[in-house]
């Protein structure tokens, strides 16, 4: 049951304007990003190619890789505190990893998909291409709660990639050009962001889908990608004009 407040909200309406333009590998098929102590931490995805990267920001120069067993395939990442974890899409299988070697430290389980991951400073937040935002124990993975995301009064489904900012969920949705602000204690999105024409249409043309939020502190911007794009935006989210 939507409750009345969530049937009537209408989301504030931004935009992402660009910062500043860096480089962003073309084969890395993104699945989950964050920006942690000055480095940018990246998951990728698909079976054999799968890896968890960490990455000077600026640059987008490599420091470190580790591939993924060729049955797993990689999907969100986010640090819940000093853990560093990343979710897999069909294996059931959250990786906790060193932040410094990236080597694998332990495992969870759980049940379903794995798509998006961040940390409210409390518990883990979980996406599976749902509606559905799953909340989890911080130390070890065990589902403790679920909510249903809404918008404009119905269910918002394909969640994906997540970023924790200032009390506000952000998430990606599949096949969207836009970026989802959540109230993740009601589920209600607060904000539609348009994310569209960061590319050139050759270059969109060679890119998968939008996916990949992370956001920089100390300047309060965003940086985005996607799956297969060639470019990592800094980004500062603005209200469209009337």
């Amino acid at each position: 049951m939507v409750s009345g407040a969530a049937a009537t909200t209408v989301p504030e309406r931004l935009r992402a304007e660009v910062v500043a333009v860096r480089p962003h590998d073309p084969k890395a098929f993104t699945q989950g990003l964050v920006l942690h102590d000055g480095t940018l931490y990246e998951s990728t995805g698909l079976y054999g190619q799968s890896s968890i990267r960490a990455l000077e920001p600026a640059t987008g120069h490599l420091l470190r890789i580790e591939l993924l067993p060729s049955g797993l395939f990689g999907e969100g990442l986010a640090f819940g505190g000093d853990r560093l974890v990343q979710l897999t899409w069909r294996e059931g299988v959250a990786l906790e990893r060193d932040p410094e070697t990236l080597a694998e430290r332990s495992r969870r389980r759980y049940a379903g998909e794995g798509w998006g991951l961040a940390h409210d400073g409390r518990r883990f937040i979980m996406t599976d291409g749902s509606a559905q935002l799953f909340f989890r124990d911080t130390n070890t993975f065990d589902l403790l709660s679920t909510v249903t995301v809404t918008r404009r009064g119905l269910p918002q489904e394909g969640l994906n990639e997540l970023e924790w900012v200032d009390g506000h969920l952000y998430a990606n949705v599949l096949g969207s050009e836009a970026i989802l602000r959540i109230d993740s204690e009601t589920g209600t999105v607060t904000a539609e962001i348009d994310c569209s024409g960061l590319l050139t249409p050759l270059e969109r043309a060679r890119a998968n889908v939008l996916n990949g939020i992370a956001h920089d502190p100390a300047t309060g911007h965003f940086l985005i990608t996607g799956k297969l794009w060639p470019k990592l935006f800094e980004v500062k989210f603005v209200p469209v004009a009337p």
